[in-house]
């Protein structure tokens, strides 16, 4: 086996898109101080883990890589390792102390120094660097991007709404905004690059809010859709309270937004919403439902869910239950509560749901939604949808798998076309989580 090489560093991603996106930032900063990346992390010299903090299996996964690598080090002492992003930023300096191998850990504001932090460790000096930059954006770095398909575009960084059981304002600090103008460029650029999507990323994008111009995140999205009218553009993620009906009406104006809004919830219960200091009540969040599809009646609307909170009673959970009934979300990402040290919840609430009833009710969820996906995907059934080829789909190569404008997943047989085709297809099957069609063009 080659021995591998101090300039070849490779990334293991966890976590959400803005990761993913970091991901490219990092590597773009590094290959420009003349680091190179490589595909098979045996001949790396660098390792590097991108990390999540916002679930505790996302922590225990990058757990379980770190005594991988532990093991790795021990039998090649060159080796460098480094820890990225929300984990240490969280953690801080106890995670050096846990983790006596790692060579440097860095926070999500601090990727310009990771050239010198590498260069330190190659001379067996540990670092640590994560000190708060609230007007780092990143802007003027060219990420690096796999593919000329989808892209992640960050748009705005942090968090100013403290939930009781997230991380993310520790992990990634106060709200800051990419000027409107960069993003506009940038996403024009793209278009002219080739590529077919663009995800506007926040971790509440909704509060974008140009530093110059004061414009809100319904006017950049405006502009962006004019300035790549050949493009689709999505965005993620909002937060009820501050998604605007101005920013509704020009999505169900604009032809290359995409009908698809992620608006987590997390309870059905008013209460519990309250607990956990999301600032919207269940009739708020419900109206603000009704309003979407007041404008945009066909569009597809996703959540997130946390079963078993700080107190949560058999009737609160139901309530959740009853909201899935009411507004027959297109699909959720669900999760039972684990607590995260050092926030709010963590610091004032009791961890007083057990844990078997937790997942209980978790289980209950993740079976309603299943029930309810399934249906509102069989409605599609004898419809003729325009579908983003992204790539070949895992059963088979004969078979490519893309999405709908409403982000639904749909399989059909490639025929002619290629990833990055834009394809009509009319569903003729429908599961829990993927449309089956055939290309109209094909019949």
């Amino acid at each position: 086996m080659l021995k591998p090489s101090s300039t070849l560093f490779f990334i293991h991603t966890f976590g959400c898109q803005m990761n993913q996106a970091d991901t490219g930032i990092v590597t773009s900063i590094l290959q420009d101080a003349g680091f190179e990346r490589c595909g098979d992390e045996a001949e790396a010299g660098i390792v590097l883990l991108n990390s999540c903090a916002v679930r505790e299996n996302a922590v225990d996964r990058i757990g379980n890589f770190l005594q991988q690598l532990k093991g790795r080090k021990r039998r090649q002492k060159a080796l460098v390792v480094g820890v990225l992003g929300c984990v240490p930023q969280f953690e801080r300096e106890s995670f050096f102390s846990a983790n006596p191998f790692v060579d440097f850990i860095a926070g999500p504001d601090t990727y310009r120094a990771l050239p010198s932090m590498l260069d330190a460790a190659m001379e067996g000096k540990r670092q640590s660097r994560l000190e708060y930059d609230h007007d780092e954006t990143y802007a003027g770095i060219d990420p690096v991007r796999e593919g000329r398909i989808g892209a992640f575009l960050p748009v705005m960084r942090g968090c100013n709404n403290h939930c009781a059981f997230c991380v993310v304002p520790v992990t990634r600090g106060r709200e800051r905004s990419v000027p409107l103008r960069t993003v506009v460029d940038e996403v024009a650029r793209l278009e002219a690059s080739g590529f077919r999507e663009v995800t506007l990323l926040g971790q509440n994008v909704n509060s974008y809010r140009d530093a110059s111009g004061g414009e809100d995140f319904a006017n950049l999205l405006n502009a962006v859709s004019q300035a790549a009218p050949g493009m689709r553009i999505r965005f993620t993620t909002s937060h009820p309270k501050d998604i605007s009906e101005e920013l509704v009406r020009i999505i169900a104006e604009r032809p290359n937004l995409c009908n698809h809004i992620h608006l987590p919830v997390q309870s059905g219960s008013s209460r519990i919403l309250g607990l956990m200091r999301r600032g919207h009540t269940r009739e708020e969040y419900l109206r603000k439902i009704d309003m979407i599809r007041h404008h945009i009646p066909d569009a597809a609307i996703t959540t997130d869910l946390i079963a078993g909170f700080c107190s949560e009673s058999d009737e609160e959970h139901r309530q959740t239950l009853s909201l899935l009934e009411t507004v027959r979300f297109d699909a959720s990402f669900m999760f039972y509560y684990s607590v995260r040290p050092g926030t709010w919840a963590d610091r004032n609430l009791a961890d007083d749901v057990p844990e078997e009833v937790k997942k209980s009710r978790l289980q209950e969820i993740i079976e309603l939604q299943n029930a309810i996906s399934q249906e509102r995907f069989r409605e599609e059934v004898g419809r003729t949808v325009e579908v983003l080829a992204e790539s070949e789909s895992r059963r088979s190569a004969s078979q490519l798998m893309g999405r709908t404008e409403t982000n639904r997943a749909v399989v059909f047989d490639r025929g002619r076309f290629a990833p990055g085709d834009l394809v009509r297809v009319r569903i003729s099957g429908a599961s829990s989580a993927t449309l089956v069609g055939v290309s109209v063009d094909e019949e």
